[in-house]
Order: C-alpha cells, then structure tokens, then sequence
C-alpha cells in the first residue's frame, strides 16, 4: 500500500478514536447506589440512675444514623427519640421522658441509603421512682410549652407542666441549691461534699445522666454555687470566693476580720485562667452597710448572679451591696454601678425603695434588665424589669411582677426571660414558683409550698435542654 493508503488508514483510525470517546463522554453513567442500611444486633437496657429512662444499643452496617420508636407494649410507637450517628458501626439512643412501673415497646430504625430499616421490637418493663423522690403539681392556664429544671433535696429535676418529674439525677450528697441547664445542652450543678472547707468544683452532667466534666476556679479560690455560665468553647465563667483578713477597726469591725469577696474568673477549657476581676481591687469596704461590718467573718459582696451583655461585658450581681455592677472583659474596669451605696442611675418612675437583697439578674437585650426584687418593698418581693441608658444614666422601671399571694423570698430566687415577654421566676425560700405573661398575669405555677427552690429555668427539650437560650 501506498503510503498516501496508509496515511489515510490511520487518520480515519484516529477519527473513529475521537468520536468514540466523545460519545463516551457524553454518555451519563448512573452512579452505584449506597447499600442499603443492616441491623446485626440491637438491645435495650434500663438505665440504673434514672429509672425515667432507657438505653437502646445496636450493631449496624451502611447506616447513617439510627432513631429509635417506642410506645405503650402492644400499642402504637408513638413517641420517637432523635437521630443518633452511628461511631464505627455501633450506637447508643436515650429514650428519655419514660414513666415508672411502665411496659414500653421500642424499635431502632436505621437510615442510609433506600429505605428506612426497621429492627426487631424490644421490650421494656421501667423501675419503680426512688422512694425520696420529691413529687409535685403544677397547673396554669396557658403555660409555656416543655419542661422545668431545678435542685429539691438530692436530685437534680425536670417536670413538666402537669408537675410530673420527666427526668431526674441523683447526687450522693445533693446538687447544692443550684441545678441549671447551660446553653451548651448539659446540665451543671456544684454539689456537696460534706466537706464545707473543700473547694469542690462545679460538674457537668449530660442528659443521658453521666458526669462530662468538672469545672474550678483557677487559684484555688472556691467556687460559688450561685451562677456559672458555659460557653460553647468550652470554657467558662465562674464566681469564686477570696478571703482576706483585713483590720476594719476603723469602720466599727474587728481588727482581724476575714472579708470574703466575690471573685469572677473566665477560664479557659482546659483550665487556664484567661481574665479575672476581683472586688478587692474595685470596690471598698464601705461600700456595705455598717451594721453588716461587724464581727470576725464579714460576707462583703455575696455574688449571686452573672451573665453576658450583648457587647460582650459582664453584667453581675452583688446582694449584700443592694448592687448590680457592668464590668469591662477586656480591662477590668467598671462600666456602671447600680443600685446600692454607689449607685450612678437616677431610678424613675419608682415610689418603693429601689432593689435590695436582688436575685436572678439577666441581661434581656441591650439596656434591658430582669431581676428579682427580694426585699426593696417589704410588703412582697416580685420581679422587675428595668430599662436603661447608659449614657445618660437613667434606669425606667418598665414593667413589674407580683406574687399572688404575697410572699418575702428572704433568700435566694431567680427568675428567667421567656418568649413573647413571658417571666419565669422562683422565689427562693419563699416557697413559690410562678410563670407570668406579658401582662403580669400568672399562666403556670407549681401548688403550694415546693420548698426552697433557688433556680427554674424552662428547657423545650429532655434531648437538647440547652437549645432555646435557657439562661
């Protein structure tokens, strides 16, 4: 063949190659479906610390997440625990919000590629509450929907609306007086030791019942079971009691007298100290009243409420001074003072006394505060809400709240921001819990006297009790 043939050979060989592989390429190739979801194994388990609970394990291949579906025994599984992620083919579902002395059926159903998978039904007979498990009724008109969190005696609770405990955790020598929800999702208490000179820390408790993590004050000051804030970095900010022995001679006092004063530190997750404020460094000793500087011990400030401005500063509460005090994050130095021997507002629109002896102050917004008045009117403590300028140093008493009937928290109480202006509020020892609406009227309350309860807070979830804000 001529080498024009062979030349014309290859460059139709070549143009046969290019249009074969353009038709591939063009050519949609359908991708491989995932395989569909396996169960191996699944198993449920009572869970020992909270008889309200359950355990659900399993075993599975090609599954992107695992729920699990439980009812009454041989009725519908109406309710429904969220989606879990498996973690190396294995998993674990809470199902929390159970009844005692309770048959339940559950089923896991796996999710991944096709249809949803449903495992064989497992069947539960829950345990009997503890014999010293406090019991409850509430009732209201019109409450919030969920749950509500506080410390009675050795538990940690959650009831709901009808005052049943849905959820509970039981310390060996009880939470302390506080038991909150963080805006992390885990519950924090600072429990007792028996020990009242140990400097026993803050721990961490997730809704499954376990204890995550402790939380201290750098320096070995002893932290103030009053209010703690976590953050979703893991770190957090924490009151800590600092004592020094001071000669107050001068004022009326002791020449020896032991001050303690609230400290606040912000520490970092694993420990460090990343900023501290110290009254020591701020205030004066005369700031609190004559009367309550005398003798060998003298409790000064009794830091009792902190929280987190919308600027980034911190907001705290000092009872024994009549004072709620802004303090700047980045230097230390006092924004303003409110209220007390050094107040800076002028108070209007107030013919009582203003606050004194306060719990339970939270930021709402910018310039708008939520706080329990204890003892500035002597008829009864109720809640206030004030609006301020900063600038020009007013505080508006824009709205109040009284109890029905009147009640003196002598002690204790604090009180938590819901939505559509709705107020949460525990009066500590006087033996009250109430929930108003925007109006000031009461749409929930717990009966009668449920004892001292230091701090509520509504939660939306047994699940995630962090999400919607519960500070």
């Amino acid at each position: 063949m001529s080498p024009t043939g062979v030349r014309d050979r290859a460059l139709a060989a070549a143009l046969t190659l290019v249009v074969s592989m353009g038709c591939d390429r063009d050519a949609v190739v359908a991708p491989t479906p995932p395989p569909p979801p396996e169960i191996l194994a699944s198993a449920v388990a009572a869970n020992p610390g909270n008889v309200l609970s359950a355990m659900v394990t399993a075993e599975v291949r090609f599954a992107d997440s695992i729920a699990v579906h439980y009812g009454l025994a041989g009725g519908t599984l109406e309710g429904a625990a969220p989606a879990v992620v498996p973690i190396d083919g294995s998993v674990l579902v809470p199902v929390l919000g159970l009844r005692a002395d309770t048959r339940y059926d559950l089923q896991i159903v796996a999710y991944g590629g096709g249809e949803p998978l449903a495992g064989p039904v497992l069947e539960l007979l829950t345990g009997t509450l503890p014999e010293d498990l406090p019991h409850y009724t509430a009732s209201g008109p019109d409450p919030s929907p969920g749950f509500v969190v506080f410390a009675a005696g050795p538990y940690g609770l959650v009831i709901d609306n009808a005052g049943r405990v849905a959820w509970y955790h039981r310390f060996e020598h009880g939470p302390g007086l506080n038991f909150m929800v963080q805006p992390t999702g885990r519950y924090t208490a600072r429990p007792l030791t028996g020990d009242p000179t140990d400097p026993a820390p803050w721990v961490e408790i997730d809704p499954r019942g376990d204890t995550t993590r402790t939380f201290a004050c750098a320096r070995d000051l002893q932290p103030r079971f009053h209010d703690l804030i976590g953050l979703p970095d893991h770190s957090y900010w924490i009151m800590c009691d600092e004592t020094r022995v001071m000669d107050l001679s001068a004022l009326g006092g002791s020449a020896s007298a032991r001050v303690t004063g609230t400290v606040i530190q912000h520490v970092s997750a694993g420990g460090g100290l990343l900023f501290q404020w110290s009254p020591f460094d701020h205030f004066a000793i005369a700031d609190l009243d004559a009367a309550s500087r005398g003798g060998e011990s003298v409790n000064w400030t009794h830091g009792n409420a902190l929280d987190l401005d919308v600027d980034g500063n911190l907001v705290a509460s000092f009872r024994n001074l009549g004072e709620i005090t802004k303090i700047d994050t980045r230097t230390g130095e006092i924004v303003w003072r409110l209220g007390g021997r050094r107040n800076e507002f002028t108070i209007e629109g107030e013919v009582l006394p203003p606050f004194a002896g306060q719990h339970g102050v939270r930021v709402t917004g910018a310039g708008s505060l939520l706080l329990l008045d204890n003892l500035g009117d002597p008829v009864s403590s109720r809640v206030e809400r004030y609006a301020l300028d900063e600038v020009n140093r007013t505080a508006r008493l824009a709205a109040f709240y009284d109890p029905s009937p009147s009640v003196i928290a002598s002690l204790g109480g604090t009180t938590q921001s819901l939505s559509e202006g709705r107020t949460l509020v525990a009066y500590g020892s006087g033996g009250r819990v109430e929930e108003y609406d925007a109006e000031g009227r009461i749409v929930w309350r717990i009966e009668g006297n449920p004892g001292y309860i230091f701090r509520v807070q509504r939660i939306h979830s047994l699940y995630q009790p962090g999400v919607g804000s519960p500070r």
